[in-house]
């Protein structure tokens, strides 16, 4: 599999500030990685220092000045990531309630809507099937700190918000979920998304109930608890006014079929 992702963003510094950026692919172990990776401040370069993160997570930090901020990624992905070990650790911390996926509001709502059994791959498509049909898809009628709980309150959300509430309910029935954030050729509208993952039998599985791309050909970015882990951009101390971003994500061949039924990784 041969899959080709970029990312362009605008911004303007409005005070100095801190800024780390999370659009770079995670490491991908076994699969071949061709990148470009450049920031420049009034056309000036930026060197960025890599911090890496759980789950083969990169984040790229810099302090900048006043000034238009741009930056620029490319990458080719050729051939598919062997996963990255788990942890006694990862399991614990992806059970836990989290600041947008507050599972501990959910105990006994996803007892009643799903039981109390162990995760299955029945358990997988019965979440994302239900969260699908109870949101719809509205660009704009969130907030970027809403969580899960106000995402199943107001019935609308984006991407974060569909994975927020598919993770919060998963730990509630006491399976770790994660969240991450990805780029997902065929998606439309075109960004960057966020799925949720959950380990079952030993293995993560994602689970998108936007059902706007193809699982198998997702490209892993960030990976979490949350959007407070995955954010493609994050300002300490600042003022910064993003002016626009533009993301592709393209596959070889002919977009597949993707059925929710199946249990599919992100690779």
């Amino acid at each position: 599999m041969r899959r080709e992702v970029s990312a362009s963003l605008n911004a303007d510094i409005i005070e100095p500030t801190e800024l780390e950026f999370q659009i770079a692919v995670a490491f991908h172990p076994g699969a071949e990685v061709t990148e470009s990776l450049s920031f420049s401040l009034d056309g000036e370069p930026i060197v960025a220092h890599e911090v890496i993160a759980a789950h083969g997570t990169r984040i790229h930090t810099f302090p900048a000045g006043v000034g238009n901020l741009q930056v620029h990624y490319e990458a080719t992905i050729v051939g598919q990531s062997e996963p990255l070990p788990t942890t006694d650790y990862d399991l614990s911390k992806y059970l836990r309630p989290s600041r947008y996926a507050e599972a501990d509001k959910f105990f006994g709502y996803a007892a009643t809507e799903f039981g109390k059994s162990k995760g299955s791959a029945e358990l997988l498509e019965q979440v994302s099937s239900w969260v699908g049909s109870r949101l719809t898809y509205m660009p704009g009628s969130s907030d970027p700190i809403d969580g899960a709980v106000e995402t199943l309150l107001s019935g609308t959300g984006v991407c974060r918000d569909y994975a927020h509430l598919v993770v919060a309910l998963l730990r509630a029935v006491f399976v770790p979920a994660r969240v991450v954030a990805v780029y997902a050729p065929g998606c439309n509208p075109m960004d960057f998304h966020a799925v949720a993952e959950a380990y079952i039998d030993g293995v993560w599985r994602v689970v998108d109930a936007t059902c706007l791309a193809p699982r198998s050909t997702l490209v892993r970015i960030a990976t979490g608890r949350d959007a407070s882990d995955t954010a493609f951009m994050d300002n300490h101390g600042g003022a910064v006014n993003l002016n626009a971003a533009w993301v592709t994500a393209w596959v070889e061949g002919e977009l597949p079929i993707d059925d929710v039924t199946e249990l599919v990784s992100i690779a």
